[in-house]
């Protein structure tokens, strides 16, 4: 006798969410190979199938986990912080870019043929968070109410004239740096009243180091990109508790696509990077919600039985 197959199976395949979903994190999140794919299903599962089997059922989970990725988008977009940055990726023998744009419960992922301004404008549709968080690159600038520059960032740019020779800016405003990220680390044991007369302080001797005039081409770049471009975007996190003065927690979110990149050279087909660009969307929400990339796949693929079914 025949089983019957499980109620969550899709139609016109004969592999179930289990196997989807392990497929889809092995190749996602480990970077298994196609063919490596098939000895291990061999091995671990009995399991025979072939490369195209496997390509197929991953275009299936493209599909399936484009609607759980929008909801994860919009709830990105929902937020009042934004926080983003952007890697490159490879597709189709082409350079692209993988754009992340996060909140504290939800982070999105947007690979795209241009490193532009309209990325981060189309992803958020007419949106405008009060504050967005990110390097000093201009596409990601002028989205939102307030922005904060990652001030890890720019202490690796402090560095950068240091070593080129400027001992008369630099130095110290790295060591401001530093010491405003102190400050944000030990937020949250610190009263509203004692951070905003750390944010007066900073701001006393940023005004002060401003006056400098250093004679170093690097020095001189620096300096002058601060006064410019950065006055108002380095202490804002001293003003909301809800922002961070680094990036980190993005280029953390992007740390797995940049090994992907490298182990796999990145994709044959745009909708193997937008179904990678839905996984990534869904794994790291996964883990910021305290859920394992396996257990986030697995629950957004039961979420999207219906749309399963009909791929």
């Amino acid at each position: 006798m025949t089983a019957s197959a499980p109620a969550d199976m899709p139609e016109g395949t004969p592999f179930g969410p289990g196997i989807t979903s392990v497929i889809a994190y092995l190749h996602g999140c480990q970077m298994v190979s196609f063919k490596r794919l098939t000895e291990v299903c061999q091995g671990l599962f009995g399991l025979t199938i072939s490369q195209g089997a496997i390509a197929n059922m991953l275009a299936r989970v493209g599909d399936a986990m484009a609607a759980p990725a929008e909801r994860i988008a919009a709830e990105v977009r929902a937020s009042e912080v934004v926080a983003s940055d952007e890697t490159s990726a490879r597709v189709k023998g082409k350079t692209w870019w993988q754009w992340t744009f996060g909140c504290a419960t939800a982070v999105s992922f947007v690979i795209a043929s241009t490193r532009g301004k309209c990325v981060p404008t189309a992803f958020l549709a007419g949106a405008k968070p009060k504050m967005w968080l990110s390097d000093r690159l201009p596409a990601q600038c002028k989205h939102a109410e307030e922005h904060q520059f990652c001030l890890a960032h720019l202490i690796r740019d402090a560095q950068y004239a240091i070593d080129h020779g400027d001992t008369i800016f630099a130095p110290d405003f790295k060591a401001l740096l530093e010491d405003a990220c102190a400050v944000g680390r030990r937020r949250p044991d610190l009263a509203d009243a004692t951070i905003a007369a750390h944010r007066r302080r900073l701001e006393r001797q940023l005004d002060r180091l401003l006056a400098h005039k250093p004679t170093d081409a690097e020095g001189r770049k620096l300096r002058d990109a601060v006064a410019l471009d950065c006055r108002g975007k380095l202490l804002v996190f001293l003003k909301r508790r809800d922002v961070e003065p680094t990036n980190n927690e993005s280029e953390r979110a992007l740390r797995p696509s940049v090994i992907f990149r490298k182990v796999t050279n990145g994709f044959r087909s745009e909708w193997g990077a937008k179904a990678y660009a839905a996984l990534c969307s869904i794994v790291e929400t996964g883990r910021r919600n305290g859920r394992s990339a396996l257990t986030a796949i697995r629950d957004a693929l039961a979420t999207s039985a219906p749309a399963a079914a009909g791929a």
